[in-house]
């Protein structure tokens, strides 16, 4: 057992980010801005990037709607989009103090993809208004990530998106959480020597996270009749009559948990291989005992936000092998972030026009693969941020696949997209060390 003082000690590191960043963000006053990124010698040259110059360059797009991608950043240009409705862990908090977080979600995109991404936090909770308007800014983007909206509507709010855009909508909260988890998994069932296609998979929580886990997760070989998922009225079975009305809960309530097991949390969880929770807040939404009661060398997914279901220390203390959380502090971080740069930064690299299922699998895939070849430990079965080169790696398997799939609208080779990838997320990166060493972006206090 973990002495009270080390426990203390945890807790303070758990809690020194949120410290920081009520110190930080007031002093910034925000995380990102627009600069230029064209030659400015004099006030002339204003006179190429505006008027009279640039009404041939209206001309042109507009007798060739697809130069737009040349002549214009819309290639390279995402929109982060919210209703506040399910901010982290933190619920329907509206779009203003969702803003952070959109912010934040920009900055990842700039410096770990080179992706140019702006929050959008729309004034509206209603679906067809939130599709309408991401509709109505689509000549501007050349993607849409939508973050932190609500379930069920979520879920339909995607699909009419992909059904109607010719622009990539991925909602991050769905695909991106699937393809990093299934990355994470890949590796741990390495790591205790168990195959997806007999681990037996507990899965708490069923909102968009847990879906997308589990659908991707099938989509790569796992039987669905391996999972048994619950939501907040326990186990997902035949028998839950009251998931009719929700399509995405029902099918897995046909489809999934072989066993039948009807139950709560702690039948799901006794004798399984893995946990992957998606849920409510911790700590003690999952129970040491709960863990205990798992099969030998456990693999605990436990990240829920801003605190994780269980501390990965109690975890570890009931008998679980590997744990991984959503947060940096901690072991085995699977966190979005190591997903959405690399991903938009393959599909606009291709010009795709969607993101598919099999492309978030290739994601997947590859993240493991680097993760592999530092060689896995139970400490370390997904890549960190700070390992730059996972990300043009994923860009050129996500931009391989869009080719594939016939989705793309430009053609290269595995190593020109690795290259491309590469030069763009270095210059973002070295634009901001720049502009530290210039005294630009101060230190903060």
């Amino acid at each position: 057992m973990a002495e009270k003082h080390d426990v203390e000690a945890l807790l303070a590191k758990a809690n020194k980010p949120n410290e920081d960043a009520m110190r930080l963000h007031p002093f910034y006053k925000g995380k990102i801005a627009v600069t230029p990124k064209c030659r400015i010698r004099d006030f002339d040259d204003f006179a190429i990037w505006y008027t009279p110059g640039v009404a041939a360059v209206c001309k042109d797009i507009h007798a060739h709607p697809e130069k737009v991608f040349e002549h214009t950043n819309k290639g390279n240009m995402v929109a982060v989009v919210s209703d506040g409705t399910r901010v982290l862990g933190l619920g329907d908090i509206g779009p203003e103090a969702g803003m952070p977080v959109m912010e934040g979600k920009a900055i990842l995109f700039k410096y770990l993809g080179g992706v140019d991404a702006f929050p959008i936090c729309l004034d509206t909770k209603d679906p067809d208004e939130i599709i309408q308007a991401v509709k109505w800014i689509q000549p501007s983007f050349g993607g849409i990530n939508l973050e932190d909206l609500s379930k069920p509507k979520c879920f339909r709010i995607l699909d009419r998106l992909r059904e109607e855009m010719d622009i990539p909508v991925w909602h991050d909260d769905q695909q991106g959480t699937a393809c990093v988890t299934l990355a994470g998994l890949i590796n741990a069932l390495k790591i205790v020597g168990k195959d997806k296609k007999t681990a037996r998979i507990a899965m708490v929580g069923a909102g968009a996270s847990n879906i997308a886990i589990s659908r991707v997760m099938i989509g790569d070989g796992t039987p669905a009749e391996n999972i048994i998922m619950c939501d907040s009225r326990g186990t997902l079975h035949k028998g839950r009559e009251d998931c009719k009305d929700e399509p995405e809960k029902w099918n897995m309530c046909v489809n999934s948990n072989g066993e039948q097991i009807v139950g709560e949390i702690p039948d799901a969880m006794k004798g399984a291989d893995v946990l992957i929770a998606l849920s409510k807040p911790g700590p003690g939404t999952i129970k040491k005992e709960w863990v205990a009661s798992m099969a030998k060398d456990a693999i605990v997914f436990v990240c829920a936000n801003p605190v994780p279901e269980i501390w990965p220390w109690e975890a570890k203390e009931a008998g679980a092998r590997i744990v991984a959380t959503g947060r940096s502090d901690f072991p085995n971080q699977v966190n979005n972030s190591l997903g959405f740069p690399g991903i938009f930064r393959g599909v606009l690299d291709v010009g795709a026009s969607t993101i598919t299922d099999e492309m978030a699998i290739a994601a997947a895939h590859e993240l493991a693969a680097c993760a592999e070849d530092k060689g896995l430990t139970d400490d370390y079965i997904t890549p960190t941020m700070d390992e730059w080169e996972v990300f043009p790696r994923e860009a050129a398997a996500v931009g391989m696949k869009a080719i594939e799939q016939g989705i793309a609208r430009f053609t290269m080779t595995r190593d020109e997209l690795y290259e491309k990838s590469s030069a763009i997320i270095k210059k973002a990166r070295q634009e901001t060390i720049e502009l530290m060493k210039a005294g630009l972006i101060e230190m903060g206090e």
